[in-house]
């Protein structure tokens, strides 16, 4: 075996195999043991209600009305930024015909809406932030790339621990100046990571765009992602929507909860945002709009006429069975931990799809799209005990609207990134600028005490290892 060989280290070899299953064994935990020591799985209830584990001033994720008599009901869902409706700051940026993606960036990360000559003094910071070290896309992003956007990303993002200063100072200036840096550097930082790994290991060309110097975060992404840094006002508009709409969503979701957990403990923040990359970068949370995608994909391939909605309906049906597609048992981009009734995110997403629908040739995608949003909670509900409704949500449509902008599927998920670490930024000044514990929750041991065993009674199969 070659020791610098490192697809060898790569192998999993039958001996792995077994040890990772008698490990699984001794890891089993009797799934009642939850319910009789009330042990809240996923920090949610039975009821799919989330623990109250901390507070926020940043957002709020609202699915549930109060009637009068003080019990409470399933409600269409609601998302608040500082606590300005979503809907009604996405429609004062289009009715006014601007970007908004700096402008609610400031609201959630300061907490009011700012003047003309805030917004402008803010963007200005930003754009002045978009300046990478020298020597950084051809000492660090150039070199070992991969195919995981998502990886590159995270070490890029740890890596710039080294080139700063004052790395570790949690003093809440330093911190804000770092997470500016990041907000500017992550459209940088993931596509040309995409652009090294498509020269290097796609054999394709390599396009390394300088940012703009002006213009919004949309523009400067389409710009440094194109080839020929083309984009119509139409699709800057529509990635800038979907930029605010990622941008936050309460405190419990997964990446944003482990950035206030890894924030309590008072480290970095390039430390900080990696966890909360490398919680993002899970199926379950960031990748699901690539789910969507191959899904759909899978189902146009097979249904022969997308109008037929007792078709649709048969598909959904089997898709729940786990007979087609990836056999999960799952209609992705269909369900949500707190929305039943509507995911507000994907209300509004929607309209802005269909337009650039037709403006791409291809509304009869979206027909089926909208067919099967309306079809496929009604097969679910039919089939499957549910606790609430469930919806379409924000993934549903944002990979198709990806898709149609020619967005690359390995961007899809640092796209979120670029939208989400505004909320990161935000709720780590927040976990900082109220001096909080360190967040500990605790869990209960079922593995009784055990008496220690001489070497030489024990019993088990002996590890061999295997020269390969």
């Amino acid at each position: 075996m070659a020791a610098n060989d490192i697809n060898v280290y790569s192998r999993i070899t039958p001996e792995i195999e077994r040890l990772a299953d008698e490990a699984e064994d001794n890891d089993a935990i009797d799934s009642s043991l939850y319910t009789t020591l009330d042990v809240k799985r996923g920090l949610r209830d039975l009821n799919g209600k989330g623990v109250l584990a901390g507070l926020t001033n940043i957002s709020e994720v609202r699915a549930k009305k109060k009637l009068p008599d003080g019990t409470e009901e399933s409600d269409y869902g609601h998302l608040f930024y500082r606590g300005y409706s979503i809907e009604d700051l996405i429609k004062g940026i289009v009715d006014e015909n601007r970007f908004g993606f700096e402008e609610i960036a400031y609201l959630i990360i300061f907490g009011q809406l700012p003047t003309e000559g805030q917004l402008k003094t803010f963007k200005n910071m930003l754009i002045f932030y978009r300046s990478l070290p020298k020597n950084f896309v051809r000492d660090v992003i150039m070199k070992a790339p991969t195919g995981n956007m998502m990886n590159s990303l995270a070490r890029s993002t740890l890596t710039l621990f080294a080139y700063d200063d004052n790395p570790d100072d949690t003093s809440l200036p330093n911190v804000l100046r770092q997470c500016l840096q990041l907000i500017s550097l992550f459209p940088m930082l993931s596509i040309y990571a995409y652009q090294a790994n498509k020269y290097y290991n796609d054999g394709g060309s390599l396009t390394i765009h300088q940012p703009l110097d002006q213009g919004s975060q949309a523009e400067n992404l389409l710009h440094i992602l194109r080839p020929d840094s083309a984009f119509t006002e139409l699709e800057a508009r529509i990635l800038d929507i979907c930029l605010i709409l990622h941008m936050d969503h309460g405190g419990g979701n997964n990446s944003t909860f482990t950035t206030h957990v890894v924030t309590s403990t008072l480290t970095d923040t390039y430390s900080c945002m990696c966890a909360a990359l490398a919680s993002l970068k899970g199926p379950r949370h960031g990748g699901a709009n690539i789910k969507v995608i191959e899904m759909f994909a899978d189902m146009e391939k097979n249904l022969t006429d997308w109008q037929d909605d007792e078709a649709i309906a048969d598909w959904c049906g089997k898709l729940l069975d786990g007979k087609v597609f990836d056999h999960q048992g799952l209609i992705y981009g269909v369900g949500h931990a707190v929305y039943s009734k509507s995911d507000p995110r994907a209300v509004i997403l929607r309209s802005y799809v269909e337009r650039l629908s037709v403006a791409k040739n291809r509304h009869r995608e979206f027909e089926l799209y909208d067919r099967v949003q309306r079809i496929a909670p009604e097969v679910i509900a039919k089939r499957r005990k549910m606790y609430k409704g469930v919806c379409v949500n924000v993934d549903f449509y944002s990979g198709f609207v990806y898709q149609m902008l020619g967005l690359p599927q390995e961007l899809f998920t640092p796209l979120f990134a670029m939208a989400r670490i505004v909320g990161w930024s935000a709720h780590r000044m927040e976990e900082l600028a109220n001096h909080g514990k360190i967040i500990r929750p605790a869990y209960e041991t079922v593995q009784p005490e055990r008496e220690y065993i001489p070497m030489s009674e024990r019993k088990g199969g002996a590890i061999y290892y295997e020269d390969i």
